[in-house]
């Protein structure tokens, strides 16, 4: 049995059981046939998951919150089941067979990490999850929020959550014209980077994967960006969801 949860920037919140998720499941087959380009190291996440893993073995059970903002929320997708947490639920639950899975979908659009911190309490604690993915960086870039103030922001939300015997899962900023235009953005992903090498956090490197789809692979941003030159669209949210859904399986212990 796996569920998914979501919030919509309304804050609207609806839990999807069981028969839903499989009926979503079986109306998108399309997915299953997406090809979705990867090196090796886009999927050594650096750091290992052995309380996901104890979660399984103990309970027969996985919480995952999916922390972020509209790429998260799934802004741009045909459907709140194209979405990458969707595919995430979906990967999971493929996985691991036996294992009660769910994902919440936090995601708020706009948002950027100083709001997420503010919802912390309310939006992942209170699930009492097992991991978090925590998708962000764009809109700090987005805003020139100082990156200092990001990187300790992030800093502190990390040891939130730790405090709470929570493991986590950074993901860096899409690859798009909307982000690749700004004057520092890459100042924002080294920061992440730092900061998940100093707190031993696991960092899914969502740039890199995209930018290899655009730079090696020569696909057009079209075929994975939203008209707006920022969201995701189907593809981009399923290959994303898709890959990070094995990137955990390998960080997970066997």
């Amino acid at each position: 049995m796996s569920s998914l949860g979501t919030r919509m920037g309304g804050g609207v919140r609806s839990t999807l059981v069981a028969f839903a998720v499989t009926a979503a499941c079986a109306a998108f087959p399309a997915a299953a046939e997406e090809q979705c380009g990867f090196l090796p190291e886009h999927l050594l996440l650096g750091a290992s998951l052995p309380k996901a893993r104890a979660a399984m073995d103990k309970r027969k059970e996985l919480e995952v919150v999916a922390l972020g903002s509209s790429s998260t929320q799934g802004y741009g997708a045909s459907s709140p089941f194209r979405s990458y947490p969707a595919e995430l639920l979906r990967v999971l639950q493929k996985n691991y067979p036996g294992v009660k899975v769910t994902v919440y979908n936090k995601g708020i659009g706009g948002q950027d990490v100083t709001q997420m911190l503010e919802r912390l309490e309310r939006d992942v604690f209170v699930e009492d999850p097992d991991l978090v993915v925590w998708q962000l960086g764009t809109n700090a870039a987005i805003r020139s929020q100082n990156v200092a103030e990001f990187r300790r922001l992030l800093a502190g939300g990390i040891d939130q959550m730790h405090a709470r015997g929570i493991e986590i899962v950074l993901m860096t900023p899409q690859y798009a014209p909307a982000f690749n235009s700004l004057d520092n953005e890459q100042d924002y992903l080294a920061a992440m980077r730092e900061v998940a090498k100093r707190k031993r956090v696991a960092l899914f490197p969502r740039y890199e994967i995209m930018r290899y789809w655009f730079e090696t692979e020569h696909l057009p941003y079209a075929r994975f960006i939203n008209r707006d030159g920022l969201h995701l669209n189907d593809f981009g949210y399923t290959c994303i969801g898709r890959l990070l859904g094995e990137a955990i399986r390998r960080a997970v212990p066997q």
